[in-house]
């Protein structure tokens, strides 16, 4: 597999409507990404917007060594109805020396499995969304959140109107809800952070960083 030196590798198996969004936007990000699935037309849809695409059956890991999966950097499972192909295909992953592999699961139990077999990351695309969804819908000042481990996040809130002409220093955010503003954004411009100057208007975006609980109690607040 002919590569740059600073060029990652990903293999993206399972080419439905999950997979082949990440397949594509890895591309896009400049990555080699190859798609592995059974189905012909799903490998054909994709073939002029990734690197390279296999029409190949993952639990075969013969298959998958002779074309050359083993020198992959990272691999995602994106297989979801099958569970026994998802299952085969990440032992067959590991088998032929994917150090780094990703996977979709689907249930509880599919969970567990994938944990035991050394999976670097199950995803639950459905839930990890909905999730999401239900946060930006509860609040209409957060446009959008990430969430950082141990009850961490990452939001950005829309300035209200009661907020306009506020400096950030008369904000509350750090000293009653113990949270840190990263910066403001006023369209595509950076206005500034916690210790610079920085006077708000209505519709600006503050992106705060802090534990849920504070980031609620602050929005409650707005």
């Amino acid at each position: 597999m002919a590569r740059n030196s600073s060029e990652r590798v990903f293999a993206v198996i399972g080419l439905g409507t999950f997979g082949a969004t990440v397949a594509r936007d890895l591309a896009r990000f400049e990555n080699h990404v190859i798609g592995v699935d059974c189905d012909e037309k799903r490998v054909s849809a994709l073939a002029n917007d990734i690197g390279q695409g296999l029409i190949l059956d993952a639990r075969d890991d013969v298959a998958l060594r002779e074309a050359g999966l083993d020198a992959v950097d990272v691999a995602l499972v994106a297989i979801g109805k099958d569970i026994e192909a998802s299952i085969l295909s990440v032992i067959n992953l590991k088998t032929v020396g994917v150090d780094e592999v990703w996977a979709k699961a689907t249930a509880k139990n599919h969970h567990r499995i994938l944990s035991k077999l050394g999976v670097e990351r199950v995803i639950h695309p459905e839930k990890e969304v909905g999730q999401h969804i239900a946060q930006v819908l509860h609040n209409p000042m957060v446009r959008d959140y990430v969430s950082l481990g141990n009850s961490q996040h990452m939001v950005n809130f829309r300035v209200p109107e009661s907020l306009d002409g506020k400096s950030l220093s008369e904000l509350e955010h750090g000293k009653a809800h113990d949270l840190r503003c990263i910066g403001v954004m006023r369209g595509t411009e950076f206005l500034g952070h916690d210790d610079s100057p920085c006077t708000l208007k209505e519709d600006d975006l503050l992106l705060l960083l802090g534990r849920s609980q504070d980031l609620r109690d602050f929005a409650g607040t707005l």
